[in-house]
């Protein structure tokens, strides 16, 4: 490996005192599906939980999943099929456990959701309807509103949270952003920092004190100019944890989604999603000529992983010197495009392009994080009292490329897991309230370590040109020297607030990912390589891990190799991958 110059991290966002305190058993922070499964399971056994979350509680990734979550529900389908499938679009990456996990607790999870009022769609029957999307062999993505299944999940977990606000159990802040985690001495976290937007004793600056914090801040896709994220992704939980000396792991493993309708040269921010459950309806891609160029490329054609589609547009793109390809889903005709995806046709036609009648341009953009807090299989993190989960975390269930409709499920199962293992530690006597360290060092340091708000479109287009879709040692080198630049910029410049904690999250992360992405020299799932377009299983079987040094702020790579986890993997190991973690 050619080691780039050493990324240091400050320890913490410079920020106001904090001007109020408040306390909880439980700090949940994200009101995605992981954050509100576990707040919700919490709250029936733990005297008090406090869930924060940065907006709106309906503001965050989980409403934006259109295809659906991915569960053996079908009497032909099983957890082994579900398994086999992950494993070999994770490339060798996933931790064959927690994937075992995932398929075999998922059903029951799903048939919970739907008891707490989830509506999927079904058949004239009552049952279930499930489709197939990339990489799946059987179909088992259970859908509701068609394409809205991200929607109803929030709509029904939501209502159960509204229906106990009134439970002094647990506490409800909205508009809360997540600063830094609250520590010991000995890195042991209790609680964190937060800043809100709100009147009266609950405003600005304040700590949160609690004996364990699940971190459910969704991903960090606005570290990109384009993404199907919505704004809120900017990573700040990962962040936090990551200056606190939370274990990162995987980080260059991005998902870049194949088919992100294309609004043009120059378009930022969020992109409208076509979801992969198009082509699962018999959608087809084609270039600009109306050839389908899948055929050839992979056995399951427009229906392979998703790292190989984004990977034959790209190819397709460059060929043909197109900055798009299209979508044609006119055969399906207009009635059944209308029921099966309301949400996806009327965006199309509100953006000028009618699905029934024409193509649909796309593109690949950044959708998924499959890296994150590394976590073992109860959501525990390296830090004693912090966990992890949904897509803030990495617990190997998705290796190098998350297969398709896999995320709703891992926060769904993995946050019922943590919920679980809290309330067993805390009826223990575990966890005890501790002596936090004082974060009153941030303030000794004026505004050093914060990036102004102005320079959040750099960080943007230096990590989509030289960390993207397609990457070279060359264009990360750039990458790395370019954000080296931006945080090397003079103390004071910068003032305390959200737009600058936000953007200097996205430059944490940003250095962070793009060391990894210059090591990895092998392509392998979501991360290509154009220098070394192979598969090196001799010498790439193998995570990297990021960890910041406590004594001089400098962010250390681990290489840690691992046995390839492939569907003829052993399956008598019984070992649990983060074994003494805390």
């Amino acid at each position: 490996m050619h080691d780039p110059a050493p990324v240091v991290l400050p320890r913490y966002l410079t920020s106001p005192s904090p001007g109020w305190t408040t306390r909880a058993d439980v700090l949940v922070v994200g009101s995605g599906i992981a954050g509100l499964t576990c707040a919700l399971r919490l709250r029936e056994h733990v005297d008090r939980v406090l869930l924060v979350t940065k907006t709106e509680l309906s503001a965050g990734s989980t409403r934006w999943a259109q295809g659906g979550i991915a569960a053996a529900l079908a009497p032909e389908d099983s957890p082994e099929e579900h398994l086999d499938d992950t494993l070999v679009a994770g490339v060798g990456l996933c931790d064959e456990l927690a994937v075992e996990v995932l398929v075999t607790e998922g059903p029951a999870r799903v048939r919970e959701l739907i008891g707490l009022g989830a509506r999927f769609d079904t058949d004239a029957a009552g049952e279930i309807t499930l489709t197939r999307e990339g990489g799946h062999h059987r179909d088992r993505i259970a859908h509701a509103g068609g394409d809205a299944t991200g929607a109803e999940i929030s709509r029904a977990l939501i209502a159960q949270l509204e229906a106990v606000r009134a439970d002094p159990g647990i506490e409800i802040i909205e508009h809360a952003l997540v600063l830094d985690l609250l520590t010991t001495a000995d890195g042991t976290v209790g609680g964190a920092t937060v800043h809100v937007i709100g009147e009266g004793e609950i405003d600005g600056i304040g700590a949160a004190h609690a004996r364990a914090v699940v971190l459910a801040t969704g991903g960090l896709g606005q570290i990109y100019s384009a993404t199907t994220n919505p704004p809120v992704a900017t990573g700040d939980g990962m962040a936090a944890a990551l200056r606190a000396g939370a274990t990162l792991a995987d980080l260059e493993f991005v998902q870049f989604h194949p088919t992100v309708m294309h609004l043009g040269e120059g378009a930022t921010g969020q992109q409208p999603l076509v979801s992969e459950a198009v082509r699962g309806e018999g959608a087809v891609l084609v270039d600009e000529a109306g050839e389908a160029f899948m055929t050839g490329v992979h056995p399951m054609a427009d229906l392979a992983p998703r790292d190989v589609v984004a990977r034959a547009i790209l190819e397709r793109m460059e060929t043909t010197g197109t900055d798009h390809v299209y979508l044609d889903a006119r055969h399906l005709g207009g009635d059944f495009l209308e029921q099966r995806f309301p949400t996806i046709v009327a965006r199309c036609r509100e953006l000028g392009i009618d699905p029934a009648t024409q193509p649909i341009p796309v593109a690949p953009a950044q959708h998924y994080a499959s890296g994150g807090v590394r976590t073992d299989l109860r959501g525990r993190t390296n830090l004693p009292g912090l966990y992890a989960c949904g897509e803030t975390s990495c617990t190997g269930v998705h290796g190098a490329n998350r297969l398709a409709s896999n995320s709703l499920l891992e926060g769904l199962v993995f946050a019922h897991r943590i919920a679980d293992d809290l309330t067993q530690r805390l009826a223990a006597g575990e966890l005890p309230a501790v002596d936090l360290h004082s974060p009153m060092a941030m303030q000794d340091e004026g505004s050093h370590g914060l990036l102004d708000a102005r320079h959040r479109t750099e960080v943007q287009r230096t990590m989509t040109r030289g960390v993207g879709p397609l990457r070279s040692a060359e264009s990360t080198s750039g990458a790395l020297a370019d954000l080296a630049t931006l945080a090397a910029l003079p103390p004071g410049t910068a003032e305390p607030g959200p737009l600058s904690w936000e953007t200097t999250n996205l430059l944490h992360l940003g250095q962070a990912l793009a060391t990894a992405a210059h090591l990895r020299e092998e392509t392998r799932g979501g991360h290509v390589r154009r220098d070394h377009p192979e598969h090196d299983d001799t010498g790439w079987a193998a995570h990297l891990l990021h960890v910041r040094d406590p004594d001089d702020g400098e962010l250390a790579v681990i290489k840690l190799d691992v046995d390839l986890a492939w569907p003829e993997a052993d399956d008598d190991a019984d070992e649990d991958p983060l074994e003494g973690t805390q």
